[in-house]
């Protein structure tokens, strides 16, 4: 496979699009790191993920939404999930809930609940848009190695495995999301990233 670095314009984010529904992988910018993105809600395509990964079955995909509508459809939203998309989304903070029917399970490694990402990049918005649907993203990286903060860092890692790659520069922040698990009565957070615990914690408190 040719893989190509693309400028975001509109014409290449629609194209990106459409790789995305047919069923192909693409690498994109967001707040925190590139992801590696496919359709999320498609098996075969997030099979695609694992493979140019190289990565474990069983570690479960978070989704990547533009909007809380989006999310609402993958996912339940509790009152507590309410508040933090409320406080920080888009931004840098993935959110673990129960999942819907809709979420196959083997996006989820099997999982009955699933991690929503409302990213705050524009590049990141619009190929979501443009789908229209979620996105499974992991950092577009092979697995063990360092998550990539440019596109040219992306190219390093899977020259060859992914088709489409957008530039949309730099990553704000170059560390991975915020994880926290709502699916127990008590927040958990599971990784430290972009967002301090303390201010996720203090806005449920």
């Amino acid at each position: 496979m040719e893989t190509e670095i693309l400028q975001p314009t509109e014409e290449n984010l629609l194209r990106a699009a459409e790789f995305i529904k047919s069923g192909e992988i693409v690498a994109f910018p967001t707040e925190t790191v590139y992801g590696l993105g496919a359709d999320g809600l498609n098996v075969e395509a997030c099979k695609k993920i694992f493979a140019a990964k190289g990565r474990p079955s069983d570690k479960p995909l978070s989704l990547h939404v533009a909007c809380l509508e989006m999310a609402e459809k993958i996912a339940k939203i509790s009152a507590q999930a309410e508040r933090l998309f409320a406080a920080f989304c888009p931004g840098a903070l993935t959110i673990i809930l129960p999942k819907n029917k809709i979420v196959p399970d083997f996006v989820t490694g099997g999982r009955q609940s699933v991690g929503i990402r409302f990213p705050a990049n524009d590049v990141a918005l619009s190929l979501i848009k443009f789908s229209e649907r979620p996105i499974a993203a992991p950092s577009a990286n092979l697995s063990g190695k360092t998550p990539p903060k440019t596109a040219r860092e992306v190219l390093e890692n899977l020259s060859g495995r992914v088709g489409i790659i957008l530039d949309g520069g730099q990553c704000q922040f170059g560390i991975s999301s915020t994880i926290i698990d709502l699916t127990e009565p008590e927040p958990k957070i599971l990784r430290h990233g972009a967002i301090s615990a303390e201010k996720i914690l203090e806005v449920l408190k």
